[in-house]
């Protein structure tokens, strides 16, 4: 699941799930969507993100270079390693501002006893 969120300057996406190839149907209209909000910073949310593929790895690298191309960026946030790795894999990591200071929430009832 991918929500859109913005406010004057700058698109949230938060995503949840898998981002990967069983997801790609949906990836042109989110990016359409995006784009069409002509926003100078995307942040890219990704705390919820289960698992990224070569494929939601080439959907984020999309979206970076359209707001590259129009002076923007994009922050991504709540990354973990593993996306991290298959980023840098793909020779994008550039692309991309990596918000080191943020802290995901923890999952719903995580530490209830």
């Amino acid at each position: 699941m991918i929500e859109i969120s913005t406010s004057p300057a700058t698109t949230t996406l938060v995503i949840a799930g898998d981002l990967d190839l069983a997801e790609r149907d949906q990836f042109p209209e989110i990016a359409a969507r995006v784009v069409g909000l002509r926003r100078q910073l995307l942040v890219i949310d990704m705390c919820r993100v289960t698992f990224m593929d070569s494929t939601g790895a080439a959907f984020l690298i999309s979206l970076a270079d359209s707001g590259r191309k129009r002076g923007g960026a994009t922050v991504l946030r709540g990354c973990d390693d593993r996306d991290l790795f298959v980023l840098e894999v793909c020779g994008a990591l550039d692309l991309f501002r990596i918000d080191v200071d943020h802290r995901c929430d923890p999952p719903a009832g995580a530490g209830a006893s």
